[in-house]
């Protein structure tokens, strides 16, 4: 039996360390803008030039045109573009929005800037909805997923191992998750002002995003024995967490990578956190349904299996001659 364990200890640490540098590393070195939503403002004439330099980078650029810079301002902020080039009498022009995500603002500075360059025009860049200055390259941001993550698989994992069932376990999970929330809110806006939102949104935020965890952990501990916790451990921390795109963009790493990462909640908590934070809500409808999502799946799987271990189980049957007296 010793002998077995041994091997599968040899055999296992490499296979996880190996699947974990994939999981990581792979995403990380093949980094680049695919379909990246960018608009392009000013009259028809003007921006076909720009249009067709945007188009040599093919695959990279998903354009839209806006009558004017107003236009591209307000598709901005709402989230539905990341930047945009706006063509006036005095030349291109280039609006970013480095809160969405300092690594693409600078992405499209370079490849605006360098066609720019090749007609002997010079860019101006506005940054429309800028990165906090105690933050300005969004590390902070990008690295409370991890946190809230651990947060989330320590609390499913503590219900499930102290045995709470039922309204027990769901009111800890909600409770647990309500305190990350406070105090991570606290730590992450009012001490270190990495955040810039309505507080009591990005509380919420943080606390649904540690939720949404921790009830996966123990309702599918509830359903299928402590093994669940392994499960959903794995699924976060070795795949939600490096695809979920919060260092820089899901648009930016391999598909169907940066899809998957915002169906899982750290990417879905990234992209809330930014919607709640710098961008007054807007676009915030699809992450936190994906976030409420898990978070009811998970409560209902604990109270499913709650049900199904309080059913009584039925009475062994009996012999009806063995209890016919003799006469």
């Amino acid at each position: 039996m010793s002998t077995r364990r041994m091997i599968a200890v040899v055999v296992l640490v490499p296979l996880l360390a190996a699947l974990a540098l994939w999981a990581f590393a792979w995403p990380a070195a093949r980094t680049a803008p695919r379909d990246l939503p960018l608009g392009v403002a000013g009259p028809s004439a003007a921006t076909a030039q720009v249009e067709q330099g945007l188009r040599q980078h093919e695959g990279a650029f998903e354009l839209h045109r806006y009558a004017d810079e107003a236009a591209a301002r307000a598709a901005i902020e709402d989230r539905t573009v990341y930047g945009a080039v706006v063509v006036t009498a005095r030349g291109p022009e280039l609006l970013t929005a480095s809160a969405a995500s300092p690594v693409v603002a600078q992405l499209l500075q370079q490849a605006v800037t360098r066609q720019a360059a090749a007609s002997g025009a010079e860019v101006r860049t506005v940054d429309v909805v800028p990165a906090p200055a105690s933050d300005p390259r969004g590390a902070a941001l990008s690295s409370s997923v991890l946190p809230l993550a651990l947060s989330g698989i320590i609390a499913g994992a503590g219900v499930t191992l102290l045995g709470l069932r039922g309204v027990r376990a769901v009111t800890a999970l909600i409770v647990a998750a309500a305190l990350v929330g406070l105090s991570a809110g606290a730590v992450a806006h009012s001490w270190l002002g990495v955040l810039a939102g309505n507080w009591w949104a990005e509380a919420g935020t943080l606390a649904l995003a540690t939720l949404a965890v921790s009830a996966a952990v123990a309702g599918l501990a509830a359903l299928a024995g402590q093994a669940g916790i392994g499960v959903v451990a794995f699924l976060v921390m070795f795949l939600g967490n490096p695809f979920s795109g919060a260092a820089s963009a899901p648009q930016l790493l391999p598909e169907p990578v940066g899809t998957i990462g915002q169906w899982l909640p750290p990417g879905a908590s990234a992209t809330l956190l930014r919607s709640v934070s710098f961008f007054d809500g807007a676009a915030a409808t699809g992450p936190a349904l994906t976030l409420t999502w898990w978070a009811a799946l998970g409560l209902g799987a604990v109270a499913l299996g709650n049900a199904l271990k309080s059913r009584p189980k039925k009475a062994a049957p009996t012999d009806e001659r063995a209890l016919t007296p003799i006469d």
